[in-house]
């Protein structure tokens, strides 16, 4: 296991061990996520009961591998801590996330959670947002959305498949547009005016959730808990 590995690893096991007994625990998507999932399917044979809200197919998929019990947003609309991770984190713990395509979803869940665990390696943390900003788009609306996330100042690119033909469908059934910004010294703006575009999901800036938000980031040797 190499080190990037090992700090995604150590994120995870630590953020598991940070769910209490007859928890409902929003499961996030991606590989540190799925590290603390291997983490809490081990502390559930061991007796720890759980319940899991996936935020994506491949999460679901990857719950019943490993016999984690799923239910829904219909059944607990209040969830006890959401565990996912993030592609960019800045000072204040805004993120940028949707890597994975699954931003709408993950959203979902952390807006219903009591608690919301970023996991993350050192390489997440940065000064600034930079990376460009995932958008969940209905296919019928891209072409207007491409023209308006380029008016503020974005450079739009839709999202193309991997061995598939064409762009990349979400789990909602929509395309994705990478939108490329300079520095973006106002998240909460952009934010906004991203998400208030008709026609759009959902895009990858999460900034309304710092209040909950605290932060595991796995190093090779070990991990460092932040909290604002």
């Amino acid at each position: 296991m190499d080190e990037q590995a090992r700090a995604k690893r150590n994120a995870g096991y630590y953020a598991a061990d940070l769910i209490e007994d007859d928890a409902i625990v929003g499961l996030g998507t991606g590989s540190t996520v799925f590290y603390m999932m291997d983490r809490l399917a081990g502390r559930m044979r061991e007796g720890l009961r759980a319940t899991g809200i996936a935020t994506s197919f491949q999460t679901e998929r990857r719950a019943y591998e490993y016999r984690i019990p799923l239910s829904t947003l219909h059944e607990y609309d209040v969830i006890d801590i959401a565990i996912d991770g993030a592609d960019q984190i800045d000072p204040a713990f805004r993120l940028i996330k949707g890597r994975g395509a699954a931003q709408t979803r993950e959203r979902c869940v952390a807006e219903a959670a009591d608690a919301f665990v970023v996991v993350a390696d050192k390489g997440k943390l940065t000064d600034a947002l930079t990376a460009p900003v995932p958008v969940e788009v209905l296919s019928f609306a891209v072409p207007v959305v491409m023209n308006r996330l380029a008016a503020l100042g974005g450079t739009p690119v839709i999202r193309e498949g991997v061995k598939k033909d064409g762009p990349v469908i979400t789990d909602n059934g929509n395309w994705i547009i990478d939108c490329r910004f300079p520095r973006i010294d106002e998240p909460e703006r952009l934010e906004d005016a991203i998400n208030t575009l008709p026609g759009v999901l959902s895009c990858g800036i999460f900034t309304e959730f710092t209040g909950k938000t605290s932060i595991v980031v796995g190093t090779p040797e070990g991990v460092e808990y932040l909290s604002l």
